[in-house]
């Protein structure tokens, strides 16, 4: 029977101990009946799935929205009063919000199920004394199983025995480099993920050697499980544009029900009739609502999304294109994304000689460069050991089979000239001591060419501390063989700097054992001394050709860069200097001795964290926005799902796991870092777009809430400045067309030499607020004056003059609004201009339909105009532009007689002094 719980530190007791608590055998396995009881109680080994909400309840969610609940309120009222093409038009663009609501809720609820989905693999475990094949998911806690070289393990389990294992754990640490394993027991009780030498976990994998190990959790209790469970805990935030448009809703919910209730109470004081003043109100409401808003961003936003799709950034929710423009911190995985995930020789040291290794990844093409005047080495020694000394294949396309790290090797060979492969043919090894962490070495022994004839060789490859200490001479830079005390400083002197450069050091050595076969093949491990060294080379898992360029990119963005990942903190402190990052490196134990608060506190002074868990990563960007930061999270391996969620952008590489797909709001389809840097200046693009549509309808609603209230209070018309249809007409055949020319706008040249937008300063700021109703007040005074001083008698039950003028003057007014307000400060009238005349053109001539053509006069109640008649509702429509342009002039003019140190803000963020 199993004790204790998931606190029980599994690496802290011995192999026997973890045994006999789990109530199992390391001959015997536990029975059948015995694992039938298990699964009954802890239940199969497969994540589970998140309980899904069907559409039609995601549906009903966005019927509470306020917006829709305000346009609901507006069409009941209608339909009352007999008003059913305006409560038609009003339900139609209800169940558009609700369509495109719904759709993007429904693509943003497959990360649990993502997990679900991994590939399951099977396991060979020992149950009633014997071993077979079973699916993984019928592994229960207590299970015996065998692994070896190629196998995924199949649940978390304490190993027993191992021999020569490493295990690849970058989709659950994020560390790069292959994990040695052992089945010793760890003296602490607080030992991070990464360095539980002696355990494994569910979906890593084995890429060397062999183990058995005892299953200790399966399911939701594995490390596998508890990323499951932080996904779950993670709910997605709102957006910053959410949140502001939400605001916004409700101000502006308050503005026109006050002002309905105001209309009423005038018109019932009045004497009015019951439908006379629910007319009054449902065109005051439809005036007042922005029917229009959502639609219109939503519009914006996929043409962001599509825009970002054709530099390879596919976002899943709109809102995620805004969020990306206020992107002030990226937390970045290192493993396959700042890098390339491939090992790589970076730096080698032979024979007393520095080399350079060109060439990236486990691309086979690359020159091992030289100090100019040397003669050129005879690197065949070293080759031997590059391919002997190893077992992994690397295919021409750069396909790695076995050992990352021993992938580089072949590689490097490759760049020598030699065929791993038929190297390993034409020597075959007659004797070996296979790699273990408890030595740290590996060592084969050969028939090979050497010194001008056929000799018996052994290679080692190891450390280089433990490979040094066995070294009893070495070749100088002249070729001879020296004492290797002559040179033991300078070859710590040389691996020093190589790790401090953040290389992962291998150092080579042979031996020549002429006469001395057999006792090699019946001892040798006796024979891994008195060796001679030969050299040592330096591997990296590099940079992608981008990042360095991406990551100065975004610091001159005001964006801080910080990198995160799973290996020490020396190989990412390294990293970190070669990327350009800021100052100061911290390891993941260091990081849980701060409370949140010193954390915070700290996060200035520091951009690089090593050695961290999924757990950290999460926790760093629950800190950051705490404090204020809009956090993208980079990263493409399982272990980076949790954070990827909980971040406002979360960002996986297309080549990632499928569960970081699901997590993260946006995928980079070409893995490359440099493209989130494109999407975020893209998302900076549509960002000032969308604050260019909202002051264009602020201001378009505000006129139209001064109209209906001034037509109120004076009684002209009968209260009804416009019919409900006309205001309808406006924001869906007028307005569209501007806000059209605002989307295609080109993006400013500066975008990316500004700091990040506070998304603590809402869109409807004060400043921003007086400029929407100043311009409000401007297209409400031009058309009043031009209805009341247009000829013909106001009527309210047919068509007139001074009402259809009053309509004309607000859409041609609108038109040339939205021409003027496209840019700001920027004057509107400057180049491009052409392509937003060619736009505007249209709401015109659809103006000249609704009061020319006989149907639309019908139902939108126009009446014709004469010639003279329409020149004058152009005069008065021309004097919005002008005197728009002339306060943005006045602006510029101001800005540019600041003082030199408010000059240079104003360069950098030009909002900041409007």
């Amino acid at each position: 029977m199993r004790s204790a719980g998931p606190e029980v530190g599994w690496y802290a007791q011995e192999a026997d101990s973890v045994v006999a608590a789990m109530g199992s055998s390391q001959v015997a396995g536990i029975s059948s009946r015995d694992a039938a009881e298990r699964r009954s109680e802890v239940g199969p080994n497969e994540i589970a799935s998140a309980p899904a909400l069907s559409p039609w309840a995601i549906a009903s969610t966005q019927f509470k929205d306020l917006m829709n609940l305000m346009l609901i309120a507006v069409a009941v009222v209608s339909i009352g009063i007999g008003e059913v093409p305006t409560a038609t038009v009003v339900a139609v663009l209800v169940g558009l919000n609700v369509v495109l609501g719904t759709r993007q809720e429904l693509k943003a609820r497959s990360s649990i199920d993502a997990l679900a989905k991994m590939h399951t693999p099977s396991a060979r475990a020992v149950r009633d004394h014997t071993l077979c094949n079973l699916d993984a998911t019928e592994l229960v806690p207590g299970d015996i199983v065998q692994l070896e070289a190629g196998d995924i393990v199949p649940a978390d389990g304490r190993l027993l025995t191992a021999a020569s294992l490493e295990t690849q754990e970058a989709a659950l640490t994020g560390e790069s480099a292959p994990v040695a394993k052992n089945a010793q027991s760890l003296n602490a009780f607080d030992v991070p993920l990464g360095d539980r030498t002696n355990m494994v976990f569910q979906n890593t994998s084995v890429t060397r050697g062999t183990a058995t190990m005892i299953v200790t959790e399966t399911g939701m209790k594995t490390e596998i499980g508890r990323i499951a469970s932080m996904l779950s805990a993670v709910s997605p935030g709102k957006s910053p544009l959410q949140r502001e448009l939400n605001s916004l809703t409700k101000v502006l919910g308050v503005i026109a029900w006050a002002a309905v209730a105001l209309i009423v109470v005038i018109g019932v004081v009045r004497g009015q009739t019951l439908t006379t003043v629910l007319l009054l109100g449902i065109s005051m409401g439809v005036s007042a609502i922005p029917t229009g808003l959502p639609t219109f961003v939503q519009a914006m936003l996929a043409y962001g999304a599509r825009q970002l799709a054709a530099v390879n950034a596919v976002v899943k929710n709109l809102t995620d294109v805004e969020t990306l423009g206020a992107t002030s911190a990226i937390n970045s995985d290192k493993t396959g994304t700042l890098t390339m995930n491939q090992m790589t020789v970076r730096t080698l040291y032979f024979h007393g000689r520095w080399y350079t290794v060109e060439g990236e990844g486990y691309s086979k093409s690359g020159r091992i460069v030289q100090v100019a005047g040397e003669a050129p080495s005879d690197f065949t020694l070293l080759a031997y050991g590059l391919c002997l000394d190893s077992d992994a294949t690397v295919s021409d396309g750069g396909e790695v089979v076995g050992d990352p790290t021993e992938a580089a090797l072949i590689v490097l060979a490759a760049k020598m000239g030699v065929d791993g492969p038929r190297t390993r043919l034409a020597y075959p090894r007659l004797a070996a001591v296979p790699f273990d962490s408890s030595y740290k070495f590996m060592a084969t022994f050969h028939d090979l060419p050497a010194g001008g004839s056929t000799q018996f060789v052994g290679l080692v490859k190891g450390g280089p501390d433990v490979v040094l200490a066995r070294c009893s001479g070495a070749v100088g830079a002249d070729g001879r063989l020296v004492p290797i005390a002559t040179m033991r400083e300078e070859l710590f002197r040389v691996n020093r700097e190589l790790s401090e450069k953040g290389l992962r050091v291998l150092a080579f050595a042979e031996r020549r054992l002429a006469g001395r076969k057999e006792e090699v093949r019946s001892n040798p491990m006796s024979f891994v001394e008195d060796l001679t060294f030969v050299g040592m080379v330096g591997i990296i898992d590099p940079l992608r050709p981008a990042a360095v360029e991406a990551v100065r990119t975004a610091q001159a963005a005001g964006i801080e860069v910080r990198m995160i990942t799973g290996d020490h903190t020396i190989t990412a402190s390294a990293i970190g200097d070669e990327l350009g990052l800021g100052p100061g490196a911290v390891s993941g134990a260091e990081l849980l001795a701060m409370d949140d608060e010193t954390l915070g506190d700290s996060l200035p002074r520091l951009h690089v964290f090593g050695r961290v868990t999924p757990q950290d990563k999460l926790r760093l960007a629950s800190v950051m926005q705490e404090r204020g930061a809009v956090v993208a999270m980079t990263g493409d391996a399982v272990n980076d799902a949790a954070a990827l969620k909980k971040a406002d952008i979360g960002v996986a590489m297309g080549s990632g796991s499928e569960v970081t797909k699901q997590a993260g709001k946006m995928v980079l389809t070409d893995d490359n870092f440099g493209t989130l840097i494109t999407a975020i200046r893209l998302g900076r693009d549509i960002y000032e777009k969308i604050v260019a549509y909202i002051r264009y309808q602020m201001s378009k609603l505000f006129s139209l809430v001064l109209l209906f209230l001034a037509a109120s209070v004076f009684n002209i018309n009968d209260g009804v400045a416009l019919t409900p249809l006309m205001v309808l007409f406006q924001h869906f055949f007028i307005t569209l067309f501007p806000v059209a020319v605002i989307m295609l706008d080109p993006p400013s040249p500066d975008l990316m030499s500004r700091r990040p937008r506070d998304p603590r300063t809402p869109i409807a700021n004060r400043r921003a607020l007086m400029q929407w109703l100043f311009y409000g007040v401007l297209q409400f005074a031009v058309t009043l004056a031009a209805m009341l001083l247009a000829p013909g008698e106001m009527s309210t039950s047919e068509s007139s003059v001074p009402m259809t003028t009053a309509f004309v003057v607000l859409s041609l007014g609108s038109v040339f609004a939205g021409l003027v307000m496209r840019r700001d400060p920027e004057s509107g009238c400057a180049s491009p201009i052409l392509g937003a005349l060619k736009i505007l053109s249209v709401p015109v001539i659809v103006t000249v339909c609704a009061v020319e053509v006989g149907f639309l006069q019908d139902l939108l109640m126009t009446a014709p105009l004469t010639g003279g008649q329409w020149l004058a509702c152009i005069g008065w429509a021309l004097i919005i532009p002008v005197v728009v342009e002339a306060e943005k002039l006045l602006r510029r003019r101001r800005r540019t007689d600041l003082p030199p140190v408010l000059t240079v803000a104003a360069a950098v963020n030009p909002r900041s002094v409007r």
